[in-house]
């Protein structure tokens, strides 16, 4: 009897549930111990990623940053130009896009003197090119020539417009700004992340830098891989290999020039406020190929040499120069120039070069450029 009931109770005892353990001071479970130390290490993780960037900062945009000069490490011009643009490190640019990426700095100054750098970005709209050389001029108080090339994305109506500023390709405006401690926020993140370690690696000897500081690079093939059929497939692109002229050709009226709008002229002249006086100011219509020049005589050449008049109005008001290449020409007209029907091959940049000089002589006109006269 006594055997049985024991065995009752135990069992009894057995299907009662057991009390949760607890630290003996009665502290915290392991669970929650383990869940705090590991929200710890990714705090000061985090931190530390935060003042990693923070102070090699790939931008050098912040004024926390460790001061030392910053190889740049990415290949978005977008990201890494501002910093050289702050840098009063050169007294004389190249803006434009990858229409003027080819022209040599060191060919410029033989000409212009100064010390030269090319800020040609990819693809760059008229409002980035403009934040560029807005930044560049507010930190070169002493320039000497600043050389602009334009494309005909200056002279569309809505190309001021908010959806027409930027491309697809990421810009980032704070970098574009005085912003100071305001711009950390966008330090932390992989990409910076990334980029920072690029720097570090530079300055250990371990990687080359992406982008040369005075942005020159060659971006087209080496010259002995060129070939003449493929490129002529680039240029063409099957359209038929001539240029008919439209007859009679197009002439606009008085009425219809004054009603014509180039909206981003309109920032192109006000971004040239800030231009140092005696600073020497070229505007360069660069030589693309004629298959994507409008046919001689239409009414898309009639408007856009009505935009070029627009360019050569505002390089007077400013005591500079407007020169065309963008016509047909010995340059223009021969497939052998080009990789394709908007980039030539290096010997034209030398060209290019040599035509600015002969302009800043005093030539107004050769067979392949013309300095563009504003007229009535």
């Amino acid at each position: 009897m006594l055997d049985g009931a024991a065995s009752a109770g135990q069992a009894m005892r057995m299907r009662q549930p057991q009390p949760t353990p607890v630290s003996p001071i009665g502290g915290p479970s392991p669970f929650t111990s383990g869940l705090r130390s590991f929200a710890a290490a990714a705090l000061a993780l985090a931190l530390g990623a935060l003042l990693f960037t923070v102070l090699v900062d790939p931008y050098g945009s912040n004024p926390l940053r460790l001061r030392f000069e910053r190889p740049l490490m990415d290949i978005n011009q977008r990201f890494m130009y501002p910093q050289v643009l702050r840098s009063g490190e050169f007294d004389s640019a190249v803006f434009g896009t990858s229409t003027v990426r080819l022209l040599k700095p060191a060919e410029f100054e033989a000409v212009f003197g100064g010390h030269f750098a090319n800020f040609g970005m990819n693809a760059a709209t008229p409002f980035e090119q403009s934040e560029a050389v807005r930044l560049y001029l507010a930190h070169m108080p002493k320039l000497r020539s600043l050389i602009w090339g334009i494309d005909p994305s200056w002279c569309l109506p809505e190309a001021d417009e908010p959806a027409n500023r930027f491309t697809e390709r990421a810009f980032p405006p704070w970098l574009f700004e005085e912003s100071g401690l305001a711009g950390i926020p966008h330090l932390f993140n992989l990409r910076t992340l990334e980029i920072a370690s690029r720097v570090v690696m530079n300055r250990l000897g371990l990687m080359k830098a992406r982008l040369p500081r005075d942005g020159y690079e060659v971006f087209v093939p080496p010259e002995a891989a060129y070939d003449l059929s493929r490129a002529r497939m680039h240029i063409w692109m099957g359209a038929p290999h001539d240029i008919r002229a439209v007859e009679p050709p197009v002439v606009l009226t008085a009425a219809e020039r004054a009603g014509l709008r180039f909206p981003a002229l309109d920032r192109l002249d006000a971004t040239l406020a800030a231009l140092p006086k005696g600073a020497r100011l070229i505007f360069l219509f660069p030589p693309v190929h004629v298959a994507i020049q409008p046919a001689p005589g239409s009414a898309a050449a009639a408007n856009e040499a009505e935009c070029k008049r627009h360019v050569a109005m505002i390089a007077a008001t400013h005591q500079g120069l407007a020169l065309d290449f963008r016509f047909a020409s010995p340059i223009t007209v021969e497939d052998a120039n080009y990789w394709d029907p908007l980039h030539y091959r290096l010997p034209i940049a030398a060209r290019v070069s040599q035509a600015l000089g002969e302009a800043l002589a005093g030539v107004r006109q050769g067979p392949d450029f013309r300095v563009i006269e504003i007229g009535l």
